[in-house]
């Protein structure tokens, strides 16, 4: 099993900045890519940002520029470093972590909530 535990979450101001992470523990994978994703009230689940195991990464265009995804090998940690926040991001946050190779497992952390005042 692995476990992932979410911080960072809170209640900033619109055009401040939070920095959310999840951290892997357990028996963790190999090869592994990391995801962030958001669920707002009343909304589906959707995927914010993706950092592969070699680095890459993939943004929705919602957050692109104002978003950053990092990651830690070494600590099976990864980041989400949200800048210039918006009202339109609030919603939970989600770390969503999966073996990148046969059979393909994923976990999900807990959730964290963001909430961006006007």
């Amino acid at each position: 099993q692995v476990q992932l535990v979410e911080s960072g979450g809170g209640l900033v101001q619109a055009g401040g900045s939070l920095r959310l992470s999840c951290a892997a523990s357990g028996r963790t994978f190999s090869v592994s890519n990391f995801a962030w994703y958001r669920q707002a009230p009343g909304n589906e689940r959707e995927l914010v940002a993706t950092i592969r195991n070699g680095g890459s990464t993939d943004y929705a265009d919602s957050v692109k520029g104002r978003f950053t995804v990092s990651r830690d090998n070494t600590k099976n940690t990864v980041y989400l470093q949200m800048n210039s926040l918006k009202p339109e991001d609030t919603a939970v946050y989600y770390c969503n972590y999966m073996k990148a190779y046969f059979p393909y497992t994923e976990y999900w952390g807990q959730g964290t909530q963001v909430t961006v005042s006007s």
